[in-house]
């Protein structure tokens, strides 16, 4: 799967389809309280099993405050300025690639990870200084190894590697597509197939370590269509705004090497340490990812909410994926999100279908989004599909028979990877129609 939606462009010349104005939407309310009464009453909030916001708060006086305001109050023992202190400790303390800890609002901890390629004496001068910190700072070794997801994948491909393109944004002159900062410096190009023939921008601005986001400016302009992002089987998910990720929140992500997968939000605010540098302010996720994946986009409901950074196991035996925040991305880069103007049936007016361009190759998709709702799924059309790799692969007038074998070793590899693809997809349409009808 690709996501062909940020990738859409058009020749010089045509006509954009119009555009509006992304819209802001707040996740969980219970931000708002926390903000009202402080980081030194309340230590975070999250959406519980049904969606209703939780606040925790260190006193009674402060869990009457938020039950009057509609929400669920826990009372616990660590404020968020603790655990504030607690990150900035770790923080101080020398690197180690490898480490990540986040903020857990719900155990009223901060879990620090430590991936396979820490050494043991790393881990106890680690648990050393949590220690230290005091008996809130919860230490865990997880498998795997924590990595940008670059390389083995299309669509967006420069000599620095390959990743996923995520949301088409705009500063009003120019248009860009937003994806991982690692995925390339300043000045990278970036084309849409392996001979370096179908160019799709270069990129202007990239933020990495420290955040993890970039912008690769079209040549042109995004296209129609440049409001969707693909999800498979020829549909795309209509973004129509940004928004900032609530711990327990549902989130769905696309990248061009795995494909749709859907988990929660575990944490925000993570810092990780990879071999190429310290990244924070990220977004702690159970959803997987696998190389290549990096960039892809990552929402819920319509609403656009990270890009994908990195993290650690695969799609098969699952793991840990990190998020660059949208909305943080948008502010520091002074962009906003592409999204399709409102129609005007939604203003109780006759719509009028504007013309889509051609796309500007074969390799990038034409979209029709249609008149989908927010967050519901639309047909995403491609042209000029190639020969499939496994049909050249079991042509007996291309390889010889031994081939065969790994041929067929492949053929059930992507089959499996397709009916896990398929379990993820029909877990999105169960989602979405319970939450749009």
């Amino acid at each position: 799967m690709v996501t062909q939606a940020a990738m859409a462009s058009e020749p010089p010349g045509t006509s954009t389809a119009a555009r509006g104005a992304a819209e802001a939407v707040v996740t969980n309310p219970g931000t708002a309280l926390v903000k009202k009464l402080g980081t030194a009453r309340t230590a975070g909030t999250w959406l519980n099993s049904a969606g209703r916001p939780v606040v925790a708060v260190t006193d009674e006086g402060s869990a009457a405050a938020v039950r009057q305001a509609g929400a669920e109050a826990k009372v616990v023992s660590h404020s968020m300025n603790e655990l504030k202190s607690a990150t900035a400790t770790l923080r101080s303390a020398p690197r180690v690639p490898g480490t990540a800890w986040v903020m857990d609002y719900r155990s009223n901890q901060v879990v620090v990870q430590a991936d396979s390629t820490v050494s043991a004496g790393d881990w106890s001068q680690l648990t050393r200084t949590a220690s230290g910190i005091g008996s809130f700072v919860r230490m865990e070794r997880t498998t795997g190894k924590f990595t940008t997801r670059i390389n083995g994948a299309q669509p967006i491909l420069s000599t620095g590697g390959r990743c996923s393109a995520g949301f088409n944004v705009t500063n009003g002159s120019n248009d860009f597509i937003l994806t991982a900062g690692h995925c390339g410096p300043t000045g990278s190009t970036w084309f849409a197939d392996n001979q370096a023939e179908q160019q799709v921008g270069q990129t202007v601005n990239s933020n990495f370590p420290g955040s993890d986001f970039s912008l690769v400016q079209y040549a042109g302009k995004a296209g129609a269509g440049a409001d969707v992002v693909a999800i498979g089987n020829g549909n795309g998910v209509r973004i129509t705004g940004s928004g900032d990720a609530a711990v327990g929140q549902r989130v769905f992500r696309s990248g061009s090497t795995s494909g749709l997968h859907d988990g929660e939000v575990t944490g925000l605010d993570a810092t990780v340490n990879y071999p190429e540098g310290t990244v924070g302010g990220l977004i702690e996720t159970t959803v997987c990812a696998e190389p290549g994946d990096s960039g892809g986009p990552m929402f819920s409901d319509g609403i656009a909410l990270g890009v994908t950074s990195g993290g650690s196991g695969d799609c098969t035996t699952g793991g840990t994926t990190f998020f660059q925040p949208v909305n943080r991305a948008l502010s520091q880069l002074g962009v906003q999100l592409i999204v399709a103007a409102p129609s005007a049936d939604a203003q109780g007016g006759a719509s009028t279908a504007s013309a889509a361009p051609a796309p500007s190759s074969s390799s990038q998709g034409a979209l029709s989004p249609g008149t989908a709702s927010p967050g519901t799924t639309t047909p995403v059309t491609s042209t000029g599909v190639s020969e499939t790799l496994a049909s050249r692969l079991t042509d007996p007038r291309n390889i010889g028979p031994g081939l065969l074998v790994i041929a067929g070793s492949i053929f059930a590899l992507v089959a499996t990877r397709y009916f896990r693809a398929e379990q993820d997809r029909k877990a999105y349409q169960r989602y979405y129609s319970a939450t749009w009808g």
